[in-house]
């Protein structure tokens, strides 16, 4: 039974009102009675009757009554401990308990009480006084604990983004203030002698600012190196002033700030530590070590992540720049001219390829292909048959035995790793002559036939046929020579030209008619800009939908001294005619 057990209000009559039958109901059979009884009592100057004493003693609450001059008539036990100082008959203003008049929370004794002033009859009044220390305590524990699960839900939003080593730092560092600390400060696991730190400091009432640095391994405070050993110093009294001689904690002196260090998780080993530091010189309690803990192990999933994806990008860099296509290599009279667009342009790589080698006699092996696939399994197989060709032109370099020596190695290959893989292909090898031309001898293999452009504007398709590349032992290659006059322009594209859908209707095929009228009027053109024309057509004529792999591979025959004409012609300065004309006159 507590006091608002007994609570009402004042009917006016001079009587309390009694409490609910549902509460009555609850008590034993003889206590309404009795309380009834005693109520009247209590509102008098006469003082509680002897059973009252025994009702409200099991109150919570302690109950102080006070006549109509605010004179104690009545302490019960639960007031008696925890007001001492309340005695009957002393005026209620003058037994030094302020929070009695004001009501509310306060402090008294170290507890925390509440006190309730409630009216009765004839200006009488009760103060119901409660201890509340263990609700309070449980209160600010609970809201605590609620304010750290939100923070840590905030962080764990938040590092859930950055994929970038520098980004998930200045993000872990710029959320640790001000909740853990004035100044957070993350240090990087070393890499190469050097390690790498983020800094964030509370600048007034503003948000934080970060800045980094780098320093070498050998000068890392030994809190540090023992927090990137795994173990979390204990020595906590002089992290502060490694910290300031480090010069991490600006504006803060080793005499009113504390600090911690804690390791952040990572693969192998902690990916950092993360020093957090706060001036008042209060230290750190159990429940603030606890959240830093909790703080740097998000931290370190989010570093650890970072860290890795970048490993792996490195690694996808790499492998991608060695699977594009290179770019030829300079020769003699001939002007190389190059387009690629893959597939998928996120990849950068794709299943064409196209490229050239030098031969001793002063000419060159060219080739341009299309593997079966798309995408990273494509390009693998390009880099294996252009590694293959880097290998045999220089045992074989006519084209026809040169593409049948690679469709060996190529069957080789697929039955080893049970994997059926086919190409088509024209290899060509390419020789100067005295007139300025070029003399090209083609060898094909399922492949496209090449497109002449000549120095009439006129566009010629070499009559090239073949067996695919990879499919069946000792296969039927095709060959042909052509003669390129000073000017001239030999092209080879895969079926990514031809084959793009778009056009009005969104699924007509280029086609090989489109292509040439498109090449048509162009031998005023280096071979750069042939081949990037050929691709933008393509691409105009897809409208940006889905297509396959590009490859364009242009020569052109520069003539004898090795010059191209322009395609351009070139326009006279004004100003430089004026003159001209000023000095005949």
């Amino acid at each position: 039974m507590t006091a608002a057990d007994v609570r009402g209000q004042d009917p006016g009559d001079g009587r309390i009102s009694t409490p609910s039958a549902a509460r009555v109901s609850a008590w034993p059979a003889d206590v309404p009675a009795r309380l009834t009884r005693a109520l009247p009592a209590l509102a008098s100057d006469r003082g509680p009757a002897p059973e009252w004493s025994e009702v409200v003693e099991h109150f919570r609450e302690g109950l102080v009554v006070c006549d109509a001059d605010d004179v104690v008539r009545h302490v019960s036990p639960v007031a008696e401990r925890l007001l001492p100082e309340v005695t009957a008959g002393a005026p209620l203003a003058g037994v030094g308990v302020p929070g009695l008049l004001s009501g509310g929370d306060f402090t008294h004794h170290g507890r925390r009480l509440r006190c309730r002033r409630v009216a009765l009859s004839s200006g009488r009044s009760c103060r119901y006084v409660e201890d509340v220390t263990e609700i309070v305590s449980w209160s600010d524990a609970l809201l605590a604990e609620r304010a750290r699960s939100a923070f840590l839900a905030v962080v764990g939003e938040k590092l859930g983004n950055p994929l970038h080593p520098d980004r998930a730092a200045s993000a872990v560092v710029r959320l640790a203030v001000p909740t853990l600390g004035e100044v957070a400060v993350l240090v990087l696991a070393p890499r190469a002698g050097r390690a790498r730190w983020w800094r964030a400091s509370r600048v007034d009432d503003e948000g934080p600012m970060v800045d980094s640095g780098v320093l070498a391994a050998v000068d890392l405070p030994p809190a540090v190196v023992q927090g990137l050993d795994g173990v979390e110093p204990h020595a906590v009294d002089w992290l502060v002033e490694q910290a300031v001689e480090a010069g991490w904690l600006p504006g803060l002196t080793s005499a009113d700030t504390s600090a911690r260090v804690v390791p952040l998780p990572g693969r192998d080993g902690p990916a950092g530590v993360l020093l957090v530091a706060r001036r008042g010189g209060g230290w750190y309690e159990d429940a603030d070590v606890d959240l830093v803990r909790a703080f740097a192990a998000r931290a370190g999933a989010a570093l650890t992540t970072a860290l890795l994806y970048r490993d792996q990008a490195q690694v996808a860099d790499t492998l991608q720049a060695s699977l594009l296509p290179v770019e030829p290599a300079e020769a003699t009279g001939v002007q190389w001219g190059t387009a690629y667009r893959p597939a998928q342009a996120g990849l950068r790589i794709g299943g064409d390829f196209y490229g050239s080698h030098r031969l001793a006699d002063g000419g060159s092996v060219f080739f341009l292909g299309d593997v079966s696939g798309k995408g990273v399994e494509a390009a693998v197989f390009t880099n294996q048959l252009r590694q293959c060709l880097h290998a045999l032109h220089r045992v074989e370099s006519h084209p026809g035995r040169l593409l049948k020596l690679l469709n060996d190695a190529l069957l080789e290959t697929t039955q080893a790793h049970d994997r059926g893989r086919f190409a088509t292909m024209v290899v060509g090898v390419v020789r100067p002559c005295r007139d300025g031309g070029l003399t090209l001898t083609l060898a094909g293999g399922g492949h496209l036939p090449p497109l002449v452009l000549r120095n009439s504007g006129e566009v010629e398709q070499v009559p090239l046929r073949g067996m695919l590349v990879g499919v069946v032992p000792d296969p039927r290659i095709g060959e042909q020579t052509v003669h390129l006059d000073a000017g001239e322009t030999c092209l080879l594209y895969s079926d990514g030209v031809t084959g793009a859908r778009g056009g009005r209707r969104g699924h007509e095929q280029f086609g090989t008619d489109r292509l040439i009228a498109a090449l048509t009027g162009c031998q005023r053109m280096p071979a750069p800009a042939l081949a990037e024309r050929v691709e933008q057509v393509t691409c105009d004529w897809l409208a940006d939908g889905d297509h396959d792999d590009v490859a364009v591979l242009a020569l052109r025959a520069t003539g004898p001294a090795g010059r191209t004409p322009r395609h351009l012609h070139a326009v006279p300065d004004p100003a430089a005619t004026d003159e001209a004309r000023e000095t005949r006159a």
